[in-house]
């Protein structure tokens, strides 16, 4: 249960699909039914208001509010591996806590949650006691104050606190010297949990909850940590006057101390809340180097390690920020509300472009956002803008909606253009540069910006169900997975900060047995946070900077395997082709007619979505054919089999009937023959094993790109072989159109075949097998590297390791290219990371230096660029200039924060 600790607790929650919501409140009180929540949208619109005081009901909590929830939140201070680490060990011990996992490169905990045994707050204390505070805004609870609702309850105001805190998607409360009750909500949940939660607060309120954004005086632990910098800074400079003039040892330890209190306090006690979670780190050493000096008697030693573990530890964790803000690029603005059409304004057959002429302001310009609201529920008003146009919030928006976009605007959800034209960019989904024309009856995407418009669109997809949100969760889950170096080096590093804890009374026994400092220099220079973050940093951010391609790649592993990459095995179909044949010829056997032939091969095909399957169904439905009833399909080797009138009928490949000893009639075989000279694709029509129809199938579809991709492959001295299902001469036709020479196509394999043929390659080659159909997902699986090209089907991207939803296969090349760069990277900041600890620890041994801050500064200033290095794959920023940034947000935060306790202490 929470205690009375001042922790500020914050949880952003992923709906697990099932949550289990007991809505039982906690209070002895009549039922009520839960209100609809209001959200008041700007704090500077504070207008006078009815303070609701309510009246007086004797309360106690009865029991905590049940319920299962998968919750993530923003951590404040998440800068490195091993603090992480630490603290999923920490909120482990946490009975309500499950499967929990704290991301240093995403700077967020997700957990699952179970409410009946303990609150969110109680986890989030516990991290903030590590120095990982939440990092979500504050709301205002308007209407109402603390003491009214103290009274209500039946509890002393400095009590409610932590009654609010108990509640369901409440994170922290804090009641302010103006009476204001402030909370910290859930910044994403599952609607369950925002009714759970706006359920409880209208019984302790009295009244449906209402929520403004607003400011906390509280001062956050990373301020402190500057603030503490800051004033210990005059007192080390005092110091120093005082040792120069020779001034009393007593003195100058009296001047020092309170100066170590402020300028180390946040860092002590971190390193007391990692000793009592059981957990040691960089903390612990530089808390117990900080103590030693001191008792030592090296006062100015001490201060200066105190100051600069203060700033370059924000320094090191801005920098982290800046490059996760690199690495996002922009792909994380799906908006947050729509422009519906309703009434009149709805479209029909009729006029339907009176809506687009309709004059107004934008709604939402990208990339930015018109409101922030917490949760995900119905938080934000409505707006009317008249002539049937409202403004209403995405969580509003239903599946047929009529939305409408203008020009330059966020689009806020999937959807088919009824009316209008413009131009998208779709680069976050397809890594296309060029903005694409779109006109009615085009599907457009959420969170891509209307260059051109305005259009009205149909809402096909809204929230987590559209594409955008789909590639921004699945770049998101696969950041995390871990690749494998990374798991050794946190192995390496769990043993490595003991060693060196008990290891340094060792190296003083046995070599400087009269100089206890050179346990202290140890202390500060071996911890390995360099070495964690050299890894994790470069991966995020080069599957950031894939993302922004439309690439998504599953983890820093597969980055890994990428990087080593030598064969590539192509399928033809789909993926150096557009998988969209035409019918070359339709060629019956003497006496059967080709109108039943195309019915019955339709039929057979009606369930498939392979390439020559459609272009029989379009040939179909072009020529006014309704296709063949037909029973009892099953897909065979080269084939599909079904039952028609009672008779067995099946499409095959030719090559399969040879085999079988199946004789093919003259004229089918004639125009068999012109087709494999030509290049094209067959498949027979059979009626009881009898041929009765040949389809011939043209390949004039060879993709943008195709072309350029065996040269540039080749270029990187990587092999390349295609595999297809098609005919030996089609394939080699479409070789030699691509620069690839003949040995190197391989045509008639079945997917088995094609299985066969990737293991063999992968005993002897570092293989990549790029394909988009079915048929290919056996093949893609036992592959190094398994590509999936186009929008693929759900069996093939679950084979899959790398998803590349656009058509240009040459984007293979770039993603290549972007992991050989991402592994150099990972490379030099292993060998900077591991050389930097040796010199440092062969530099005191060997006596060398002997001054603490000199160890601390080279610490820290290698973990700053480690994270640089490392988020010039992001692509949006260089490393100069993301420094410079970081050394300006030291300066402009130092300075908020000593604004913030000013104002605070005034104001008391």
């Amino acid at each position: 249960m929470v205690g009375d600790v001042d922790g500020e607790v914050f949880l952003s929650i992923e709906d697990d699909g099932q949550p289990i919501v007991d809505k039982k409140p906690r209070f002895s009180i009549p039922k009520k039914a839960a209100k609809k929540p209001q959200i008041v949208e700007t704090v500077e619109q504070s207008v006078e208001e009815e303070i609701f005081d309510g009246e007086i009901i004797e309360t106690e909590v009865l029991t905590q509010s049940g319920g299962v929830y998968d919750v993530a939140w923003p951590l404040l201070g998440m800068d490195c591996p091993d603090c992480a680490a630490k603290a999923v060990r920490a909120i482990s011990y946490l009975p309500q806590v499950n499967n929990s996992i704290v991301s240093a490169t995403a700077g967020e905990v997700r957990a699952t949650v179970d409410l009946g045994e303990g609150p969110m707050s109680e986890v989030s204390s516990i991290l903030r006691s590590l120095g990982h505070a939440p990092d979500v805004e504050h709301h205002q609870l308007v209407g109402i104050s603390a003491g009214g609702v103290a009274r209500r309850n039946g509890v002393e105001v400095k009590k409610l606190e932590k009654v609010i805190r108990l509640q369901p998607g409440i994170l922290d409360c804090e009641i302010d010297s103006d009476n204001r009750i402030l909370v910290q909500l859930v910044s994403e949940a599952p609607i369950q949990l925002i009714e759970a939660r706006d359920s409880a607060l209208d019984t302790i309120l009295g009244a449906a909850p209402r929520y403004v954004e607003a400011t906390s005086g509280r001062i956050r632990p990373d301020q402190w940590r500057l603030i503490g910098g800051g004033l210990a800074l005059p007192i080390l400079l005092i110091v120093l006057i005082a040792e120069f003039y020779s001034l009393s040892s007593t003195l100058i330890a009296l001047i020092a101390i309170p100066g170590l209190a402020l300028g180390g306090l946040q860092m002590f006690k971190e390193a007391i809340a990692s000793i009592r979670n059981r957990q040691l780190g960089f903390q612990v050493l530089t808390s117990l180097a900080v103590i030693g000096a001191g008792v030592l008697g090296m006062w100015e030693e001490a201060l200066i390690v105190a100051i600069l573990v203060a700033f370059t530890a924000h320094l090191e964790g801005d920098a982290l920020v800046k490059a996760r803000e690199a690495m996002q690029g922009g792909l994380d603005r799906l908006p947050r509300t729509a422009r519906r059409l309703s009434g009149d304004r709805l479209l029909n057959q009729q006029g339907i472009n009176q809506v687009l002429k309709t004059g107004g302001l934008s709604l939402q310009m990208a990339p930015s956002a018109i409101e922030i609201t917490p949760g995900t529920g119905p938080l934000a008003t409505c707006q009317d803008e008249g002539e049937g146009v409202e403004v209403v919030p995405i969580d509003l928006i239903r599946v047929g909606d009529q939305v409408e976009v203008r020009s330059g605007e966020l689009i806020p959800c999937d959807g088919t253009i009824l009316d209008g034209r413009g131009a998208l960019d779709k680069a976050p989904l397809t890594g296309e540069s060029v903005p694409v024309e779109v006109s009615k009856g085009e599907e457009i995407q959420a969170g891509l910006v209307l260059a051109k418009g305005p259009v009205v669109i149909e809402v096909s997809a809204v929230g987590d169900d559209t594409r955008l949100s789909g590639l921004i969760e699945a770049v998101h889950t696969f950041r995390e997975e871990s690749p494998r170096i990374q798991s050794g080096i946190e192995k390496f590093t769990a043993i490595w900060v003991p060693t060196v804890l008990f290891g340094a009374f060792v190296v003083w026994y046995l070599m400087f047995p009269d100089n206890w400092k050179v346990i202290l220099l140890l202390w500060v220079v071996s911890c390995p946070c360099a070495l964690l973050l050299a890894t994790p940093v470069p991966h995020a951010a080069a599957l950031a900077n894939a993302a922004h391609m439309g690439v998504i790649a599953r983890g820093g592993s597969v980055l890994e395997r990428l990087s080593k990459v030598n064969h590539v095995l192509l399928d033809k179909t789909g993926t150096l082709t557009s998988g969209k044949p035409k019918i070359g010829q339709v060629t019956t056997a003497k006496g059967k007619r080709r109108d039943s032939a195309i019915k019955i091969a339709a039929g057979l095909e009606a369930r498939s979505n392979h390439p020559y399957a459609l272009a029989i169904m379009e040939l179909a439905m072009e020529e006014g054919y309704k296709p063949s009833p037909i029973n009892g399909h099953n897909d065979v080797e080269a084939g599909v089999v079904g039952v028609s009138s009672g008779k067995q009928v099946s499409l095959i490949r030719p090559d399969r009937l040879v085999r079988l000893g199946i004789e093919i009639p003259k004229e089918i075989q004639t125009e068999l023959d012109q087709a494999n000279k030509l290049g094209y694709g067959a498949s027979i029509l059979c009626k009881e094993e009898v041929p009765i129809a040949l389809f011939t199938f043209i390949h004039d579809d060879t993709r943008q790109g195709s072309e350029k991709l065996i040269p540039e492959l080749y270029q990187r001295r990587i092999n390349v072989e295609i595999l297809s299902g098609d005919s030996q001469s089609a394939v080699t036709k479409f070789a030699n159109n691509v620069g690839l020479p003949e040995a190197a196509a391989h045509g008639n394999l079945s997917p088995e075949d094609k299985v066969k043929w990737v293991r063999g390659r992968s005993k002897t080659h570092i293989t990549m097998m790029v394909g988009d159909g079915f048929n290919d997902a056996a093949a893609l699986a036992v592959s190094d590297v398994g590509v999936a090209v186009g929008c693929g089907e759900t069996v093939n991207l679950d084979a899959a390791d790398v998803l590349i939803p656009a058509d240009d296969p040459s984007m293979l090349c770039d993603l290549i290219d972007l992991a050989r760069k991402a592994q150099r990277i990972l490379i030099s900041n292993l060998v900077f990371s591991v050389a930097i600890t040796v010199i440092l620890v062969f530099a005191v041994i060997n006596g060398m230096y002997d001054q603490l801050w000199v160890g601390v500064l080279i610490h820290e200033a290698s973990v700053i660029l480690v994270i640089l290095n490392g988020a010039r794959l992001a692509g949006n920023s260089g490393a100069v200039k993301l420094l410079s940034e970081t050394f300006k947000s030291l300066y402009s935060d130092t300075k908020k924060s000593f604004e913030i306790l000013f104002l605070k202490y005034r104001s008391n």
